[in-house]
């Protein structure tokens, strides 16, 4: 087999720290974790499964199939992504596939990959969802994927593959269906990374088509997020996968509604203007490879995002497994960036259209937490802290926000209900780790951090875990340096 590219792997583990969109997910309070699952069924390329339940679904709960990038690990990408976060908050099941081959890579090239029913890849993926049907109360008509990447192309082959599982995808920097196809077992195709296959949208449909021949069923729909200034695997192929989905939705290249829903983000809507259009298509201007995944729209187009009702709930359990908490040593807790710098940082600015009622993480704290008055942050009553005095803070197992800044934001947002006193002032031991916040301080020169393969600079007024400072993401030198060799603080 030949060597997979480097410059893929390089760029690809890069997205392990910034697959973290501006619209974050409040710290969860829950003891459920990730558990691996072994002996899951028919795994005919030695994948392995790690499965996140909340500790309380709803009967009939939906799964989602969450795929990692080249390098990376299902337990990297449920500790750098809010899938399971918001799976806390809305009920469903995540499964994340970790890939074993050399380079951690899926099989999205041969031809066993790109069949129904092949001896690869998305078959071993199938019995992990089967796995989870025959484990849960789950919703069979309610199972979707998400992925960046090579994970991204994975989810392309999944809906191709597998239109009778899937009902939507989300694709985040992928390819068509088949166009990293190869013949003589390389993983890597030049000529689909660099963008220089140009096919007819009926001739990228009829790859699709050819996936499953005897399929006449309802197509899953799909969400497709890329950057313009990709140096991995390049723009046209974003412009490509609209014109593959649209042909096998059998609809026109012309979009039926186009919004910016954020500042230099074009959404393209294909077959309905409504927020489930069977393609939707969101180009990223200037974002490189190394994109931010919004998992909270994704999950909005997959119409999950509805609270769960207390009383449709069930405990969750998981058969065979064993525990990896959210905060294991091997992936760092701490290893997502609080804000992507190619997304604004500030909660308010993101548009309505977007998911904007998630929350920032933020550090523990042992204070209490203010009874009464609440925070309207964006459509989501948040408890106020007592002892934070700015942005976020983790008191008593709960994210709480302060009074001074959900006070700052504009109705009808901010405090609702009930009366308290202000908050009092906090000592530097119980300030958040991370702040979103501007500072004025500057970031130290010939240091920075070795994060995992990317290098950020090392602030000098956050203690520790992640800041925001002079408009940059760095982070703590403590925090760096505690990070395992051959990462942590480097010149």
């Amino acid at each position: 087999m030949k060597t997979i590219s480097n410059k893929v792997i390089l760029c690809a583990a890069a997205i392990f720290t910034a697959v973290v969109s501006s619209t974050l997910v409040a710290p969860r309070a829950s003891a459920a974790s990730l558990q691996e699952i072994t002996n899951f069924g028919s795994n005919p390329t030695n994948l392995r499964m790690h499965l996140y339940a909340p500790d309380s679904l709803p009967n009939n709960a939906a799964v989602l199939v969450a795929v990692h990038y080249c390098t990376g690990s299902g337990p990297a990408y449920y500790s750098g992504t809010q899938f399971a976060s918001l799976a806390d908050r809305y009920g469903y099941i995540v499964i994340y596939p970790s890939a074993t081959r050399s380079g951690n890579c899926f099989d999205v090239s041969s031809p066993q990959a790109l069949t129904h029913n092949g001896n690869s890849d998305p078959a071993a993926i199938i019995s992990m969802v089967n796995y989870v049907k025959q484990n849960f109360s789950v919703d069979s008509t309610r199972v979707f994927v998400a992925g960046s990447s090579s994970g991204a192309m994975m989810t392309n082959v999944l809906l191709g593959v597998y239109p009778d599982v899937f009902k939507a995808g989300a694709a985040f920097a992928g390819v068509p269906f088949g166009c990293f196809a190869t013949t003589d077992g390389s993983t890597w195709n030049s000529n689909c990374a660099t963008g220089n296959i140009n096919k007819t949208p009926q001739e990228w449909g009829n790859l699709v088509r050819a996936a499953y021949p005897s399929y006449g069923g309802t197509r899953p729909r799909i969400q497709l997020w890329h950057g313009t200034a990709d140096e991995t695997l390049n723009y046209r192929n974003f412009n490509e996968a609209i014109e593959q989905w649209t042909n096998v939705f059998s609809l026109s290249q012309t979009p039926t509604y186009t919004d910016t829903p954020q500042s230099g983000y074009t959404r393209t809507r294909y077959g309905s203007s409504g927020g489930q259009a069977q393609v939707e298509a969101i180009s990223m201007q200037g974002v490189t490879h190394n994109l931010p995944v919004n998992a909270a729209e994704a999950i909005r187009f997959f119409g999950l995002n509805s609270s769960v009702s207390s009383s449709s709930l069930s405990s969750s359990s998981v058969v065979s497994s064993s525990s990896t908490p959210r905060s294991s040593s091997s992936i760092p807790s701490s290893s997502s960036a609080p804000t992507s710098s190619s997304l604004s940082s500030s909660p308010s600015s993101i548009s309505s259209s977007f998911s904007s009622s998630s929350i920032p993480r933020s550090s523990s704290s042992s204070s209490s937490i203010a009874t009464g008055a609440r925070c309207n942050w964006y459509g989501s009553p948040i408890v106020l802290c007592n002892n934070t005095t700015s942005g976020w803070g983790w008191e008593n197992q709960q994210s709480c926000v302060s009074r001074s800044t959900c006070s700052g934001q504009p109705a009808p947002y901010g405090i609702i209900g009930g009366t308290t006193s202000s908050a009092p002032a906090s000592s530097s031991s119980s300030r958040p780790a991370s702040s979103s916040s501007s500072s004025s301080s500057s970031v130290p020169s010939g240091q920075n951090c070795n994060w995992y393969g990317q290098r950020y600079p090392l602030c000098v007024t956050t203690p520790s875990g992640w800041g925001w400072e002079n408009q940059r993401s760095c982070i703590a030198r403590t925090t760096c340096s505690a990070q395992p060799s051959p990462f942590g603080v480097v010149n």
